[in-house]
């Protein structure tokens, strides 16, 4: 029997739509979801000046799987005659996982900032962390990044990374002009042309720098593997808003509830990691804050599961 070519296609819309009827269309996707976990950045309770060691202490006790710790804050301890192994091994006796360390070498600036960075991140290792903040710190405010040269440094800073065994983040900051929104990152982490480009994304940063919140869904999982969770109210105009103005997730007027479907919809692990700088919340109890924080985040995303 011979069959022609509109018979073969008639036949194959029939099937084709069986199969769709049926849930069984061979070529629908898959849908992705992202895990989440939650992570303490000391700088949320940092106003009572509690010590690194204390920190932890605190973001154990409130229930957090992870802690963000600031370079300068190590450092200090170290200063104080402790060594790193002792820190690993406090972290590991409170079940904390050190998620990302907070530094501000000048990596895309200077190779003495790439150096800097690369002894950065040589410390963090020893002491279990798995990624560092990679800012454009250095630039000249008044001048455009040259992007194809700062995506050959941050390619070049991953492959250091990628020696030591720590992941760089690239960060941007809605507040400061040379590198101030999500489009600019990606396009220092495209001209980087490397498998491990990752980007530290925050709720704060993505309305300050007015970069918006849709342009998440343009990302895969493999982009986004730390985010800064934070809010912002409503009744200060963008460009007036300061660091100090963050307050808890779902406290303020963005649109948590877009963000976190976007990362969970993105696949991939998730580390929601607590930054805040608001001085209010400084001068109260620091357990209380890290525990509301942490209660605030998990109700949010139980919101979207």
């Amino acid at each position: 029997m011979t069959i022609n070519r509109r018979d073969s296609l008639k036949a194959f819309a029939v099937l084709g739509l069986a199969a769709f009827a049926t849930g069984s269309y061979a070529f629908s996707p898959l849908k992705t979801s992202s895990n989440f976990s939650y992570c303490l950045n000391t700088s949320t309770i940092n106003g009572p000046k509690l010590g690194i060691i204390h920190s932890i202490e605190i973001a154990s006790k409130a229930g957090y799987n992870g802690v963000e710790l600031w370079v300068r804050d190590i450092q200090k301890y170290l200063d104080e005659g402790n060594s790193p192994q002792e820190l690993k091994k406090f972290l590991q006796n409170k079940n904390l996982i050190f998620e990302s360390a907070i530094g501000f070498a000048p990596w895309m600036v200077s190779d003495d900032g790439m150096a800097q960075m690369k002894i950065e991140m040589q410390l963090m290792k020893s002491i279990g962390c798995k990624r560092i903040a990679a800012p454009a710190v250095g630039m000249p405010v008044d001048k455009e990044i040259n992007w194809t040269d700062a995506g050959k440094r941050y390619h070049q800073l991953l492959e250091i990374g990628g020696e030591i065994g720590i992941q760089p983040l690239l960060e941007f900051w809605g507040a400061y002009p040379p590198f101030h929104q999500l489009s600019q990152a990606l396009m220092v982490a495209a001209n980087a042309n490397h498998p491990n480009a990752k980007i530290l994304a925050d709720v704060y940063h993505l309305f300050r720098g007015n970069s918006g919140f849709d342009s998440l869904k343009l990302l895969s999982g493999n982009a986004i593997e730390v985010f800064h969770m934070n809010d912002y109210p409503g009744n200060i105009p963008r460009e007036q808003q300061k660091d100090s103005d963050r307050i808890f997730p779902g406290n303020g007027v963005a649109p948590m509830k877009q963000i976190l479907s976007d990362l969970k919809n993105m696949g991939g692990e998730k580390v929601l990691s607590l930054e805040l700088f608001n001085t209010n919340y400084w001068q109260e109890d620091p357990l209380i804050i890290a525990k509301k924080g942490l209660d605030k985040m998990k109700k949010l995303v139980a919101e979207i599961s």
